[in-house]
């Protein structure tokens, strides 16, 4: 979808000190064979700091930056791909009272790590339909360091890290104009992600870790035994949206300057990212990814930080932000900067 007056006004993250992959090698947490052909060189590590903290940190930066009152903003948006605080509690109300303290709607985004950019066109849309105050707060947080998740063997796709970020969208201007965001599923592909596990009880209920590896051995071993796994490649999906979202924004490839991309390792990064939009690494995030592994749904707010931050993109730049999550889907918007950028 194309936007004529949506804008990011203001940015920030929060990534806690890194931990180097090779410590967790010489603790025997990862395989070096895996730390070697994930090329990630260390992941951001919270100790004991709850998430939604960081989320309110992130906000109240990002709020400060976009110059907008709390009584401009029309609603809060918040993500999370993991447990926030007691069961039965509203993180993202704690994160609205930290950081705002203004009686609008605070609603929880579970889009996985596409939760910030999915809260984008949601915010857009919200935006649109009521006029009446200019802005809306995305605030995504993740602490990965429970018992009920390994960072280090979860997934081989990635390395876990944990973080926070946080974003003002707004309808009358900013540092950065998005042109247009828009997102494609194939919910065939959702089996592929559930693997064998149980809908009921859900296995975190009876004390079962996260194991995204294990429901991918799954499939292998079905497939071993001529047992055809669900069909369908996160590949096509990015490269379809991307050139939907291009062609609706008027902007070719060739102009897009850098690509902030979620934080896979190596392989996968390759496979699912720049082989299917045509780039090489030089052209995205990954000089900052393998280095604070993947920190759910704050990547593409804490990449496009980074980019600003060093000076790499400039007014006048496009950028394009895309991510994927389990379902499948992916989601793209590309951005352009149109002004300085309040860092830290």
């Amino acid at each position: 979808m194309r936007f004529d007056k949506l804008y990011l006004a203001g940015i920030a993250s929060v990534l806690p000190e890194v931990v180097e992959t090779e410590w967790a090698v010489k603790e025997g947490l990862l395989d070096p064979d895996v730390r070697e052909a994930s090329g990630i060189l260390s992941v951001a590590v919270a100790g004991d700091v709850p998430a939604p903290d960081m989320a309110a940190a992130a906000a109240a930066a990002a709020v400060r930056r976009s110059g907008r009152a709390p009584g401009e903003f029309a609603a809060l948006l918040h993500s999370s791909a993991h447990f926030q605080g007691p069961d039965g509690w509203s993180a993202q109300h704690y994160v609205l009272r930290k950081a705002l303290d203004v009686p609008i709607p605070a609603l929880e985004v579970r889009q996985g790590c596409l939760g910030m950019l999915a809260s984008l066109e949601l915010a857009a849309h919200r935006l649109v339909a009521d006029p009446s105050r200019p802005a809306v707060l995305l605030t995504a947080a993740d602490n990965f360091g429970t018992p009920m998740v390994d960072r280090w063997r979860a997934s081989g796709l990635f390395l876990l890290a944990d973080g926070a970020a946080a974003a003002v969208v707004a309808s009358d201007g900013g540092f950065a104009r998005v042109l247009a965001a828009g997102s494609l599923s194939n919910p065939e592909m959702e089996e592929f992600n559930r693997g064998g596990e149980v809908l009921f009880p859900p296995p975190v209920t009876v004390g079962r870790p996260l194991n995204l590896e294990a429901r991918r051995q799954f499939w292998r071993d079905q497939w071993a035994q001529g047992v055809l796994p669900p069909m369908g490649n996160l590949g096509e999906l990015v490269s379809a949206v991307a050139e939907r979202t291009l062609d609706e924004a008027g902007v070719g490839m060739d102009r897009i300057r850098r690509v902030v991309h979620i934080g896979f390792s190596r392989g996968p990064l390759e496979d699912t990212f720049l082989e299917p939009l045509g780039i090489g690494a030089d052209r995205g995030v990954w000089e900052f990814t393998r280095r604070t592994g993947h920190a759910g749904a704050a990547d593409p707010v804490s990449g496009l930080e980074y980019l600003l931050d060093t000076g790499q993109v400039a007014a006048g730049d496009h950028v394009m932000l895309i991510g994927a999550a389990p379902g499948a889907e992916v989601t793209c918007a590309v951005l352009e900067i149109t002004g300085p950028h309040a860092g830290r």
